[in-house]
């Protein structure tokens, strides 16, 4: 196997961070100087190296002497960076006191390794359990609380692709904080037609008829209103996805993308100046 040598395109002041980080989390854990295979500055490396480029393990591990089980036990110690992460109620708080006018829900598929995980269905048939029908692939359907100019601002656990973005809202008391934010903050949220019937506070698009006639020009003005707005959410994405490719194609375990996710969007708000210590 040949060795190359290469730059990453990631602030130091991100590497020093992670590098605290991990550094504290060692500390907390007990362990003696010298038991590790990397320091502390070669495993932030590792772990940034692996979000930046999305790098097969058994590759990265390889420039570093190190195994690729190795490689996923360190980088799942960088999930120092998940638990920084502020909660829903938190996020919501901020946006409202920075200003905005609202903000948007919207969820993707993040896609993952063909799974057999199986369920039975509410016909009592067997199923994918993480396989999404409307993508016609497996992943983790993940929810995001956006900002109106596309900066996300939280995200949500892992739950299988197969579930549908309302019915995932409502049993995780998401619906909940954007209902308590639009009448106590004065923070109405942005969604798409497939969370219609989110209730009060979350403002979906009008369905075109089903028979045939067109929408009243005031409701096809009202969803050429909240389009225009609600369509820099897709944006909070293709800020993670771009910036961290290892969330285009996660083959670690399904159940972990959430933290994954999570720590992305942690980098991410650190390169944006977001972090509460930031403000």
């Amino acid at each position: 196997m040949s060795a190359y040598r290469s730059t990453i395109d990631i602030p130091r002041e991100l590497v020093q961070y992670l590098g605290r980080l991990l550094a504290a989390e060692r500390r907390a854990l007990g362990t003696r100087r010298g038991t590790r295979s990397l320091t502390c500055f070669h495993q932030t490396l590792l772990v940034l190296v692996w979000f930046r480029k999305g790098e097969d393990p058994t590759l990265l591990g390889a420039g570093l002497g190190i195994s690729r089980a190795t490689v996923y036990r360190y980088v799942a110690e960088g999930k120092v960076l998940t638990v920084q992460a502020s909660d829903l109620h938190d996020a919501l708080q901020r946006v409202a006191a920075e200003g905005w006018s609202h903000v948007i829900l919207d969820g993707k598929l993040f896609a993952t390794d063909r799974l057999t995980e199986t369920v039975t269905s509410v016909n009592g048939e067997t199923i994918d359990a993480w396989y999404s029908g409307k993508h016609h692939d497996f992943g983790a359907n993940i929810q995001a609380i956006i900002r109106p100019d596309g900066l996300p601002i939280w995200t949500s656990d892992a739950p299988p692709g197969r579930l549908h973005d309302l019915t995932y809202t409502n049993d995780h008391d998401i619906l909940a904080a954007l209902y308590w934010a639009a009448s106590q903050l004065d923070l109405p949220t942005l969604a798409d037609s497939a969370y219609e019937g989110a209730g009060q506070g979350v403002h979906t698009p009008f369905k075109q008829p089903g028979d045939g006639h067109q929408l009243d020009v005031d409701n096809r003005a009202y969803n050429s209103l909240q389009r225009s707005l609600r369509c820099l959410g897709e944006r909070g994405f293709a800020i993670l996805t771009g910036r961290w490719k290892v969330t285009r194609h996660i083959t670690a375990s399904p159940r972990s993308i959430g933290d994954i996710v999570r720590a992305a969007l942690h980098l991410t708000h650190f390169e944006y100046r977001y972090l509460p210590n930031s403000c």
